[in-house]
């Protein structure tokens, strides 16, 4: 297989994907289980997903990757948003935590 487009996406969108390929053929074994953990655990609609992405695209400090994420783990507290962001360079100032969370209050 040839890997032709790398992009980072939600969950949601992920399950869309699959399950449009479902629809065509027969998945393979890791589509199949890929799939049964995203109907598990995806916890927002693909509109619901791309009308918060829309939200974060406003917080200018915020890369693809991070806003993906966030999208994915709908992290509930400062305590989340923190584990979240441990690993990266990004430092975000209490104001720019208390508005993602309201965003993702807004989409729970």
């Amino acid at each position: 297989m040839e890997v032709k487009e790398e992009k980072e996406v939600t969950w949601a969108e992920a399950k869309r994907i699959l399950e449009a390929k479902e629809k065509e053929k027969e998945l393979g074994y890791e589509q199949k289980n890929a799939l049964e953990h995203l109907r598990k655990f995806s916890k927002l609609t693909h509109k619901k997903s791309q009308e918060m992405l829309e939200e974060l695209d406003k917080m200018e400090r915020l890369k693809d990757r991070q806003k993906i994420a966030i999208i994915n783990t709908m992290p509930q507290d400062m305590e989340d948003l923190r584990v979240l962001f441990a690993n990266e360079v990004t430092k975000l100032s209490d104001e720019d935590k208390k508005k993602i969370l309201s965003i993702v209050k807004k989409f729970s």
